[in-house]
Parts: structure tokens; C-alpha cells; sequence
């Protein structure tokens, strides 16, 4: 019940931002690579202070009965200041997962410190088709650490292939709204 409070809560707010965009003439191309007449910016939501910080407090109910995680990461570059939000209210420690090195420097994949086998939340902006979350995960599993759970402020759910694909990659994805509760 509580869960369907806050899917309709964050669609209002997504629509009252102006972070839904519906285009019939020309799709736009989702970061998936698919074609939608939808689009939702959720990197709207830092120019919006109170409605961020009420997001945030449903992400974090939404999350309690998650394991406890012992940091937050964040996928470059929509997820970083999601996560970064989170890990402060649960004053945890953060990182940030690249889609590639840099190229110079350490030539880091991953930016912030944990220990081996810490449990971390990874955090984006939104889910198309999860492909993103896995590359996300590899390279922090790689690092050392357990991830099973993602969680995103927008899943379009209408890919029927996510689900089975994060499922099948140990991960349980965690959201606020969907496309359904935008249509709503």
C-alpha cells in the first residue's frame, strides 16, 4: 500500500517538474538505445529542492527493508548525485562507478574507497532496460564488493526483458515509479 502511496507521489511530482516529455512526431532515443515517445529527465530533480528531498525520504522507506548496505554508489553520471543524497541521510560512505576509465591519472574505474565484500547499494537515475546497472555492478564486483540491489527514482517498466535480465544477474532492482504510474 505504502509502495503505491509513493509510485503515485514520485509520478506527480516527475510530471509537475517537468521531467515527463511525450514527443508522437519524433521518438527520442533512450540511453538503451531504444526509440520512445516518452522521455523522462530525471536529472530534473536537482534543480528541485523540495521535491528531491521528498523523493529521497520515499527512496529511503521504500529501501528499509533492504539488507543493510554498508556504502552507496553511484553510476556515472545521473546516479551520482542520487547517491550521494542517500548515502548522506544514511551517513554512509559513497562511491561513484564509471562507464569507462578516465584514460589518465589512476585511470580509475570506480572513485571513492570500500573494503572488500561490503555490501553497496547501486543508485541511478532511472532503468530502460538494466543493461547499464549490470556494467555498473560488473566493474564494482570486480572490485571486490557484493551488489544485489539497484535502486532507481524511474523504471519505464516496459521492457518485459529487465526484470529477467537483472534477475539473471543477481540483481533486485528497487524504484519509485513507473511509466504506469505516470499514465495514471
Amino acid at each position: 500500500m505504502l509502495k503505491k502511496k509513493f509510485a503515485q507521489q514520485a509520478a506527480e511530482i516527475l510530471i509537475d517538474i517537468g521531467a515527463v516529455s511525450i514527443r508522437t512526431d519524433a521518438p527520442f532515443t533512450l540511453t538503451s538505445g531504444k526509440k520512445s515517445p516518452v522521455y523522462v529527465d530525471c536529472r530534473r530533480i536537482i534543480s528541485f529542492p523540495k521535491e528531491r528531498q521528498k523523493l529521497m525520504k520515499m527512496a529511503l522507506q521504500v529501501l528499509e527493508n533492504t539488507i543493510p548496505f554498508d556504502a552507496i554508489a553511484g553510476g556515472e553520471t545521473a546516479g551520482i548525485p542520487f547517491a550521494a543524497w542517500i548515502a548522506d541521510r544514511l551517513m554512509l560512505p559513497m562511491q561513484y562507478v564509471r562507464k569507462k576509465p578516465k584514460g589518465f591519472g589512476r585511470n580509475a574505474l570506480i572513485e571513492g574507497d570500500f573494503k572488500n565484500d561490503s555490501h553497496i547499494l547501486l543508485v541511478e537515475d532511472l532503468t530502460t532496460d538494466g543493461n547499464s546497472k549490470i556494467k555498473f555492478c560488473e566493474a564494482l564486483r570486480k572490485a571486490g564488493a557484493k551488489v544485489d540491489h539497484t535502486f532507481v527514482v524511474f523504471y519505464y517498466d516496459i521492457f518485459p526483458q529487465t526484470r529477467v535480465t537483472l534477475d539473471k544477474n543477481g540483481l533486485k532492482m528497487h524504484s519509485l515509479a513507473t511509466w504506469w504510474d505516470v499514465l495514471k
